[in-house]
């Protein structure tokens, strides 16, 4: 089947669906990658031909699928991303909500149980956990298995502790707080580094995104009343929403830049 030797080419596509925790397989992805490439390679053509009139542009949509195809192909890997920056910010809380709730006496099933009710992000995992367990998988198995479909590196690194620790009979509540610390640790550093950089980035905002093209549109006024240029008002209107998509690209880059983090 054709779909099926697509999805063959990549081969990570299984188990980034999983992370981006899609149902569908990676024939029925593909699938509609191709559909939506298609459809929006030839919207782009048609609104193109509207303005040029000419069958040529018809003949740039192999080049112009395959742009789509790939393009389109990147939103699991946005979706995992998204949904790992989610979990960031519930980790931390999530595994010392685990640590109290075991050192208060309370069984790891029944853990799982609560974290999985009052944690959005972190609970779909551990849900996945209870879900496994309840349809007869062993609860090592079952761990096991969620860590291969999580896209957050750090709680992995909490259900990997888990499991070890359940394998060797270790205290589970001990050695998940030094997993913590150096968790915390890394956050902390993620957010120095953000701050170092926040600085030099608002800087260069003032400069691009605000001063120059203020000083930019006061210069063209003046200059153009020495070389009678005439500035109608849908030019004045094109200028502005420039510089509101450079001020809205600037903005965009810092709160990327940003850890997603809650500490």
């Amino acid at each position: 089947m054709l779909y099926k030797r697509i999805a063959s080419k990549f081969p990570d596509l299984k188990t980034n669906l999983m992370r981006a925790n899609s149902s569908i397989s990676p024939e029925q992805y593909i699938k509609e990658t191709i559909f939506f490439a298609v459809f929006l390679s030839l919207s782009i053509l048609i609104i193109i031909f509207m303005f040029i009139k000419s069958l040529v542009v018809f003949y740039f949509f192999p080049i112009l699928f395959f742009l789509m195809f790939f393009y389109a192909l990147n939103r699991v890997y946005v979706i995992a991303k998204k949904l790992e920056q989610k979990i960031s910010k519930e980790v931390v809380f999530a595994g010392r909500f685990l640590i109290i709730e075991l050192e208060s006496g309370i069984p790891l099933y029944n853990t799982f149980e609560n974290i999985g009710k009052n944690y959005k992000y972190v609970g779909i995992y551990f849900n996945n956990i209870i879900e496994k367990v309840k349809l007869g998988t062993s609860l090592e198995e079952a761990i096991n298995e969620t860590i291969e479909i999580c896209p957050s590196d750090n709680l992995r690194k909490i259900l990997w502790q888990i499991l070890n620790s359940i394998s060797t009979g270790a205290d589970i509540a001990s050695a998940l707080n030094s997993v913590l610390e150096n968790i915390v640790r890394e956050q902390n550093i993620a957010m120095k580094e953000f701050g170092n950089k926040l600085n030099p980035l608002a800087m260069f905002y003032m400069m691009i995104a605000v001063i120059i093209p203020s000083l930019g549109i006061t210069m063209l006024i003046v200059f153009s009343s020495f070389v009678n240029i005439k500035l109608n008002l849908l030019s004045l209107m094109v200028i502005a929403v420039a510089i509101g998509l450079l001020q809205l690209m600037f903005l965009m880059m810092i709160r990327n830049s940003r850890p997603n983090v809650d500490i």
